[in-house]
């Protein structure tokens, strides 16, 4: 673990994993165990959680490949205290998940980014485009925008929606709030969470 990074700097945790598999649709359960590791989470100002890459296929349950990793996004005087969650074991939907050792790992300014999905109010492309537009002018942030795929999730029984988002053309300063602040809201469910990408193919 770095512990030469600014205090008010945003990081990655990353968590090497142990375990057999996951419900493809994971991320409430995720969430669900980590709050209760955590109970500071659900809290703390712009937080989330990673998608898990699994390995791809049709089955409900996903293998864990073992390059596997749960990532945490959070300002980096929390890192230091996630230390104590290697060799915890989580229970998601059933299913356990062993934590391995905790690493920070810095956010770096990156001219294109890429979300695998951002809420959206419904399903509506063009509202979700002008909702991300009035975002970005609110955190000064320009950028070429291409949205993605409509995707649909249940939350707590109700259905919501979601879209790929890539931004390009990224100033260095503007890549790192972006980053850092995330967009939109359900952040510890996978949303608004910003990943560098060499391409806008990914869309």
């Amino acid at each position: 673990m770095n512990d030469e990074l600014p205090a008010r700097a945003v990081v990655d945790v990353a968590f090497a994993l142990q375990g057999r598999g996951l419900p493809r649709d994971h991320a409430q359960g995720l969430q669900q165990a980590l709050c209760e590791a955590l109970p500071w989470l659900a809290s703390e100002a712009n937080a989330g959680v990673h998608p898990i890459k699994l390995v791809h296929g049709l089955d409900a349950v996903a293998l864990l490949s073992p390059r596997s990793r749960l990532l945490l996004r959070l300002s980096a005087q929390r890192a230091p205290g996630l230390r104590a969650l290697a060799g915890t074991e989580l229970r998601v939907q059933g299913h356990a998940l062993r934590l391995g050792q905790a690493q920070a790992r810095a956010l770096l300014p990156h001219a294109t980014l890429y979300a695998y999905r951002v809420a959206a109010p419904n399903a509506d492309e063009a509202q979700f485009v002008a909702g991300v537009t009035q975002e970005l002018a609110r955190l000064g942030v320009e950028g070429e925008r291409v949205c993605g795929k409509r995707q649909e999730f249940s939350v707590g029984g109700t259905t919501r929606y979601g879209f790929s988002l890539m931004l390009h053309g990224l100033k260095g300063a503007h890549s790192l709030l972006l980053q850092q602040h995330g967009l939109g809201p359900l952040r510890l469910l996978g949303f608004g969470i910003f990943v560098p990408h060499k391409s806008v193919a990914a869309v």
